[in-house]
């Protein structure tokens, strides 16, 4: 858990003055029963009225200085815990944006969602309980038994023997209470990811009348998690009843032998009032040292898996050539690549897999692949769902990183590129067309946000997107909602298509991603990338041969490996696979419109 306390370091100030001004507060806090004792034995039973006042009026006083000091103390330490949360936040987030998507598998959404918001919301709400009640419980403590003991030693042993009794308490209460914490956690990242599951499936759920069992397995998920919170919170309410007694039970002994010794004359009865004021503060403080530590108890669940995300390496990072330098400078790469004002900015592109297998985590995706792509080349996968098509074209960007071989691009193993060189080098368009809430400018203009409006004009122009973008109201200044939710399917894929043209890719790779789109606008598509694309390599998927029978080279998959390769004429000559394809979608076809 101190691992964090790195991000409390830019507001040490703070985090020191806090605790300065909290010590000023308990020290002001501490005289008041001192100065009610005087009051009541040598103002009320001397019947000395200005005694009384002059009291009264440092009373005041002393109580003005600890409400600055403790006005002060909650300024600072909530500037030091909100501005801890902030920068653990952003560090968690930017840590995040580093994984690949193999790292990004072993984390559900949902819980790397509740890791941002309600793990680092526990962080920030200790810290800043560590800064006031750390400084202000302890020291209550320790000034109020020795301010206890100047009145009576007594009486003090009394208060002595209750301390012990409640630290073992507490001990027990939160030994028992952390790994319910723990679980809670757990059972808040399954409430997220049902949530979220739901949101981004609405429309499927309503398409499906689906919403009743979602309904229950929602419920399911909520009462999972209540029954789990409920236990924990048990044990914390708990606390304060044990407290309490335990604290009745002090005053009730310290007012029956301390009655005898104002009787013997041994203590003034104001004494006897000062010192159930401290016995008060010290089990009051002990109270609140008790919630501190079940706030402690809930930071550390919330630490260690905030921890389990930080300490998560990326499994992929920027290469290195044989001198360990990094293989190319980005900048040096936007400044001459983006001096051009045509859309189609140099050649390059050439792609080669060597012996590549890949595996997820169980049998193998991809065995075995041999493949060569040249620049200006068009190259198709073809195959049927879960051939492995798409996991061999996301081998290219280093989205993943092959089991096995060697994947290159310009001759240089994927491996050793500058990731961000390599991807802005490296367009692809996935299977599913995400969309960001914003304009349609910002969503076209995502991977260059610099570009002029000609550039933008002509990557959607060459996508087939431009004559619906500007039959809309605001045109390209369109605001879309989330996940592009106010446009078709097929609009959506024209706008991710024309978002990775305007990268200027020497490797552009769709992931059938012209799947919602009409056979003419499709056609449209392929005419223009042809134009575009004459120069660097262009990956298509496709389901139909239809959109891919005038590649130069087509590849056919099955179950992970290269069954065929060849012209669309060699194929059908050759391939019974390709074959079997063409007929079912020619039978399909004529079915159809038959």
């Amino acid at each position: 858990m101190w691992t964090l306390k790195r991000f409390l370091t830019p507001y040490k100030s703070a985090a020191i003055v806090a605790p300065l001004l909290m010590v000023l507060e308990v020290t002001m806090d501490l005289l008041q029963p001192k100065l009610m004792s005087s009051i009541v034995d040598d103002g009320v039973l001397a019947g000395n009225l200005p005694h009384i006042a002059t009291t009264g009026l440092i009373m005041l006083l002393v109580a003005l200085i600890g409400w600055v000091g403790g006005a002060g103390c909650t300024l600072y330490s909530s500037k030091a815990a909100v501005g801890y949360g902030t920068d653990l936040r952003q560090e968690l987030f930017d840590h995040i944006q580093t994984f690949s998507f193999r790292n990004l598998d072993t984390f559900q959404e949902g819980s790397l969602i509740t890791r941002l918001t309600s793990d680092i919301t526990q962080m920030q709400t200790f810290v800043q309980m560590l800064l006031r009640m750390f400084i202000r419980s302890p020291m209550l403590i320790i000034g109020s038994i020795i301010m206890a003991f100047t009145i009576s030693v007594k009486l003090a042993l009394i208060l002595i023997a209750t301390v012990p009794v409640l630290f073992i308490i507490l001990f027990i209460l939160i030994k028992a209470s952390y790994p319910l914490f723990a679980s809670v956690q757990s059972k808040l990242d399954q409430v997220n990811a049902v949530l979220q599951e739901n949101l981004a499936g609405i429309r499927v759920v309503k398409a499906f009348a689906r919403a009743r069992m979602e309904k229950k397995r929602f419920k399911q998920s909520n009462e999972d998690y209540t029954t789990t919170a409920v236990k924990a919170w048990r044990i914390v309410t708990l606390n304060a009843p044990v407290l309490s007694l335990m604290l009745n039970a002090t005053i009730v002994a310290v007012l029956w032998f301390g009655g005898f010794q104002v009787v013997g004359g041994d203590i003034a009865a104001g004494d006897l009032i000062a010192f159930i004021n401290y016995v008060t503060v010290v089990l009051s403080s002990l109270t609140s040292i008790g919630m501190m530590m079940m706030s402690f108890s809930r930071a550390k669940v919330s630490a260690a898996r905030i921890n389990e995300v930080l300490h998560t390496q990326p499994d992929i990072q920027s290469g290195t050539d044989n001198s360990g330098n990094v293989q190319s400078s980005p900048s040096t790469r936007d400044q001459s690549r983006y001096q051009t004002s045509s859309l189609s900015s140099r050649t390059g592109g050439q792609v080669e897999f060597r012996d590549v297998s890949f595996r997820y985590d169980g049998d193998h995706a991809l065995t075995g692949i041999n493949l060569r792509a040249l620049p200006g080349e068009k190259v198709a996968l073809i195959g049927s769902t879960g051939s492995g098509k798409t996991s061999l074209v996301q081998l290219i960007p280093r989205l993943y990183d092959a089991s096995q071989g060697e994947v290159l691009v310009n001759g240089v193993n994927v491996r050793h590129w500058d990731l961000h060189d390599l991807r802005s080098r490296v367009s692809i368009v996935l299977q599913e067309s995400i969309l960001f809430s914003g304009s349609i400018r910002d969503n076209i203009c995502f991977g260059r946000p610099n570009a002029t409006d000609a550039e933008l004009r002509a990557a959607a122009q060459a996508a087939a997107a431009d004559d619906f973008i500007m039959k809309l109201k605001d045109g390209y200044d369109t605001e879309l909602g989330q996940r592009g939710v106010n446009l078709s399917g097929g609009q959506k894929q024209r706008i991710s298509i024309a978002r990775a043209l305007l990268m200027r890719p020497e490797v552009l790779i769709l992931d059938d991603s012209t799947s919602a789109v009409d056979l003419r606008t499709e056609a449209s598509i392929q005419k223009a990338l042809q134009s575009l694309m004459q120069d660097n390599t262009t990956f298509l998927i496709a389901q139909r041969i239809s959109s891919v029978k005038d590649a130069d080279c087509i590849y056919v998959i099955d179950e992970g490996q290269i069954v065929a390769r060849g012209t669309h004429d060699d194929l059908m000559a050759h391939s019974s696979h390709y074959q079997s394809i063409y007929y079912s979608q020619q039978r399909k076809e004529d079915v159809q419109f038959g």
